[in-house]
């Protein structure tokens, strides 16, 4: 079964004390280049997330690196052309797809992209509202 792994949930895999840390973090274990992945620009988010966070949560630059890299060993990145990127921008502004929401949108065309079965978010209701075609395989883990 194909797993797309948005950006919340990588986050979460990584930082003991999320309140989701458990849950995404044996969706993550339980993932393989076989069967696991995300998008590409989905590395720089998870970067600048865990870099950025509150000083007493904030993450060594070194240490969000090492993070990175074990999403690389662990998930099969998917990236979007050009004119993919023109498209999901082109759709957002028609259906009122606003602000941040469309880094949502670009994550779940790199889902559809790769025919993902099951994409894995704390993110529901953006997600579910960006794509309500395939709001059955959107779900969070555990």
């Amino acid at each position: 079964m194909k797993v797309f792994f948005d950006s919340s949930v990588l986050v979460a895999a990584f930082l003991a004390d999320h309140e989701n840390h458990e849950a995404s973090l044996a969706a993550f274990a339980g993932a393989s280049v076989k069967n696991g992945y995300c998008a590409a620009h989905s590395l720089a988010e998870v970067y600048a997330i865990l870099t950025r966070l509150p000083v007493s949560h904030r993450v060594a630059g070194e240490h969000a690196l090492l993070f990175v890299e074990e999403i690389c060993g662990r998930l099969n990145l998917v990236e979007l052309t050009g004119r993919q990127y023109q498209a999901v921008i082109t759709h957002s502004a028609r259906t009122g797809i606003a602000g941040g929401a469309v880094y949502d949108a670009l994550i779940l065309q790199c889902a559809v992209k790769v025919r993902a079965e099951t994409i894995l978010t704390w993110n529901l209701r953006d997600f579910r509202r960006i794509a309500p075609d395939i709001v059955s395989i959107i779900r969070t883990p555990g």
